[in-house]
């Protein structure tokens, strides 16, 4: 029996130093790999929180040293040509059934479009011939006289003057 004490205690002792060479090489990679960043596709999962508040690394995710930034939190992004993105076809039936709603919306839309363009029309149409049938009317309902001695018109003062306006004789009823 006390042959066999220092045996096992020479076995723990060469299975700690390999776990400590073990350990040695694994803080050795793990520096290496701060020095050369590498990038991995990440998801975000709450981490555990170590004693000075600090987040472990999630696993599987490469150890990285401090961004040049000082923003911890960034994540190294992926470009968008490597990420896969998933195709998601129609069937041609339903594709021509969305193609024909879209046709039948645009000619509704086309419809809708000259159905207002044509009311604008009609309606500045209307206004016009409004405002000429209105400037007739005025001319009508005027009471004309007709001024024959020109000396009137040099007696005249300028308010009386600003008043005066000439006219076809032919198309107006004189009083």
């Amino acid at each position: 029996m006390s042959e066999d004490k220092p045996e096992a205690a020479k076995e723990e002792l060469t299975q700690s130093s390999v776990e400590n060479d073990e350990l040695k090489e694994n803080s050795a990679a793990n520096d290496a790999d701060t020095t050369k960043p590498e990038t991995s596709v990440t998801t975000k999962k709450p981490a555990a929180k170590t004693q000075k508040g600090r987040r472990k690394p999630a696993e599987g995710n490469p150890v990285r040293g401090l961004p040049k930034s000082g923003r911890p939190w960034k994540t190294p992004k992926q470009k968008f040509s490597t990420i896969k993105k998933s195709k998601h076809r129609l069937p041609f039936e339903k594709k021509m059934e969305l193609r024909n709603e879209l046709r039948n919306i645009k000619e509704r839309s086309r419809e809708i479009k000259e159905q207002r363009k044509e009311a604008a029309v009609q309606k500045n149409q209307r206004r016009i011939e409004n405002a000429e049938r209105r400037l007739a009317n005025e001319r009508r309902s005027e009471i004309v006289q007709i001024i024959k001695n020109p000396a009137k018109l040099r007696r005249m003062k300028k308010k009386q003057m600003r008043m005066i306006e000439k006219r076809d004789i032919s198309q107006v009823k004189v009083v």
